[in-house]
């Protein structure tokens, strides 16, 4: 996260309660926003474990690392 109380955090490891709260006050401008817009959609319905794989240690050689912008 770029910016706020969880600055420098991951946007995976955002906690819900703040994504929830950009949902309703509204997601920022840009890949920033729906970046957490997404994040807030997996967190929603129960799906963190998907991101296990991207978060790991030993990830792949070659596999994206998705980066904003903002």
């Amino acid at each position: 996260m770029p910016y706020g109380k969880y600055q420098g955090r991951r946007i995976a490891d955002l906690p819900g309660h703040y994504l929830n709260w950009f949902a309703r006050a509204g997601f920022p401008a840009g890949d920033l926003g729906r970046l957490l817009a997404l994040m807030q959609t997996i967190d929603h319905n129960g799906l963190r474990e998907l991101l296990r794989p991207l978060r790991a240690p030993d990830r792949r050689p070659g596999w994206p690392v998705i980066r904003s912008s903002d």
